[in-house]
């Protein structure tokens, strides 16, 4: 399949460029910079451009079969680049008929608050990332009423060391045992393999260890 993830760069991005390419997709790397990219390969086309830019990523999405979307906006805490870049996204790809969209949001978002402990809910997202937090919400009701075949995947706090248990995925909002932490290679994963398995199309689902 041909896949552009957008927001290439990112931590998660990056990985999950590197997977599709091990599935034998092949990939286009969307990013302000996504020559910052480690990878390269054949089946790998590095694309610049700006998420907020509607027609810069009309013009990327064209000709795709699936999206994958890993925006972030570093240590900003006031950028809505999730939200309105997303938008860009969901547009380009009803006007270029492309189907599948995989969107990467946040743990706690809409019916997973209950997910969270106190720490998350009033310490993190109650105050410190709120604004974060909000974007996010707002980015999974634009990807909900796109018309889309979208699956949102809402992981926990990410981390690079590995994690006691098994990764957990798709549990209940009451669920509360959970380590909230999970692997950024796990998230990428899972990433990767939303763009074939359509087990979660048109649902949001949680992944904690």
């Amino acid at each position: 399949m041909k896949i552009i993830v957008i927001g290439a760069t990112g931590t998660v991005g990056r990985l999950t460029v590197a997977q599709l390419l091990d599935q034998g997709h092949e990939v286009t790397a969307f990013a302000r910079s996504p020559e910052k990219l480690e990878q390269r390969s054949e089946r790998l086309w590095l694309r610049a451009g700006d998420a907020m830019d509607a027609g810069a990523v009309s013009e990327a999405i064209a000709g795709h079969d699936a999206v994958v979307v890993t925006l972030g906006a570093g240590s900003s805490r006031k950028s809505r680049i999730r939200s309105q870049g997303t938008m860009n996204v969901i547009r380009a790809m009803q006007e270029n008929g492309v189907r599948r969209l995989i969107c990467q949001s946040t743990l706690g978002a809409h019916e997973s608050w209950d997910n969270l402990n106190f720490f998350w809910k009033r310490i993190m997202f109650g105050a410190l990332l709120r604004p974060v937090f909000l974007d996010h919400e707002l980015q999974e009701q634009l990807v909900r009423a796109s018309g889309l075949d979208w699956t949102i995947v809402r992981p926990s706090a990410f981390t690079d060391a590995p994690v006691a248990g098994a990764i957990r995925e798709g549990f209940a909002p009451q669920d509360r045992q959970l380590k909230l932490k999970i692997r950024r290679a796990d998230v990428a994963g899972f990433l990767t393999r939303q763009v074939q398995d359509l087990r979660y199309l048109h649902k949001a689902v949680g992944l904690s260890a």
